[in-house]
């Protein structure tokens, strides 16, 4: 048993083959966790009160109140949820569909969920909370800690803020390695999920898929069962990890690899995530952070690409640069 850092609970936790440390746990009055915050460090935030208005959302609640809406529902046949560009596909050949998705109305999707059993298709609500939704929603929405996520959002130099995203998924889901390109606070409504994060200096660890492939930004090692013949770097891989639970708030910064787990505990679990977009720096400093240079090899990455305007060339041209000259 592993003992969690939310609400003193223990839960039996997978045992993967990398190292981790706990992520800071603290008050959004300790000194500390504005200075993580700023520095682009992960850190898990006790009482922000963010979103204490939902804390009483479940199946039943939102079946009532979250109105008729289509909701984005994820399906896959196996307990991974990857996420995938389908607008690449072409670029592979016989690539197959991690997932499909299907439009539902919540009350189709919480029948199916409260109906799936184990061996069976599993489901990951991912939709878009916006004025479509019942008026107590909207409610329980308006009352969120805007106050505070504002002013991180402020005095953190952060861009737009782009979406608010409502997860609900089945107890066992897991979201692969991962990273973003935009700032994230992940609030926990129901349920606990477990976060392990890297930083973006173990980029090469986790060996992310080509720029020109539907599963850009993904990692293309299996945690549980993980090839160290094609991926030999993934031993050097280090983590640090939370249980997140209701009412925490996970800052996960930008370029910040994550793999994530619904933990089984309640059937299912409810989040919302406050997205936003990079800000600008006032000026670039030297030497460049891990997370810069992250961003600059995908967008060099990127021009070739089109320049190439042939993915297959890729590999050959990005080993003819390399190889024999920088290695």
């Amino acid at each position: 048993m592993t003992e969690t850092n939310s609400a003193h609970r223990s839960f039996d936790l997978k045992q993967y083959s990398f190292p981790t440390e706990q992520i800071p746990r603290l008050s959004i009055t300790d000194p500390e966790a504005e200075r993580r915050i700023s520095k682009a460090l992960p850190v898990l935030l006790t009482d922000t009160n963010l979103v204490t208005s939902a804390l009483h959302w479940d199946l039943e609640y939102l079946s009532e109140h979250i109105g008729d809406g289509d909701f984005v529902v994820h399906i896959s046949k196996n307990k991974n949820f990857q996420y995938f560009d389908n607008k690449k596909s072409v670029n592979v050949k016989d690539f197959q569909k991690p997932t499909e998705k299907e439009d539902m109305k919540f009350s189709e999707f919480v029948e199916k969920l409260k109906k799936a059993k184990p061996g069976e298709d599993r489901l990951y609500l991912q939709q878009i909370l916006h004025d479509t939704v019942g008026k107590k929603v909207i409610n329980d929405f308006l009352g969120f800690n805007w106050h505070w996520v504002t002013r991180q959002q402020k005095d953190n130099h952060f861009g737009e803020m782009t979406s608010n995203l409502l997860l609900i998924g089945m107890e066992g889901n897991v979201t692969p390695a991962h990273y973003d390109e935009q700032e994230n606070f992940f609030a926990q409504v129901r349920g606990y999920k477990r976060f392990i994060l890297f930083p973006p200096s173990q980029f090469s660890s986790m060996y992310p898929y080509p720029i020109y492939h539907p599963c850009d930004r993904q990692s293309q090692v299996d945690f549980d069962n993980p090839d160290f013949t094609r991926f030999p770097k993934f031993k050097e891989a280090c983590g640090m990890e939370t249980i997140v639970g209701p009412g925490d708030v996970l800052y996960i910064p930008m370029y910040w690899w994550h793999h994530v787990q619904s933990i089984p505990s309640q059937g299912y679990t409810i989040s919302v995530t406050f997205w936003y977009k990079a800000g600008q720096a006032e000026k670039i400093e030297y030497p460049l952070k891990p997370q810069q240079k992250v961003a600059m090899m995908r967008n060099i990455e990127k021009m070739i690409n089109q320049a190439l305007n042939n993915s297959a060339e890729m590999p050959d041209f990005m080993s003819n640069m390399t190889l024999g000259r920088y290695t």
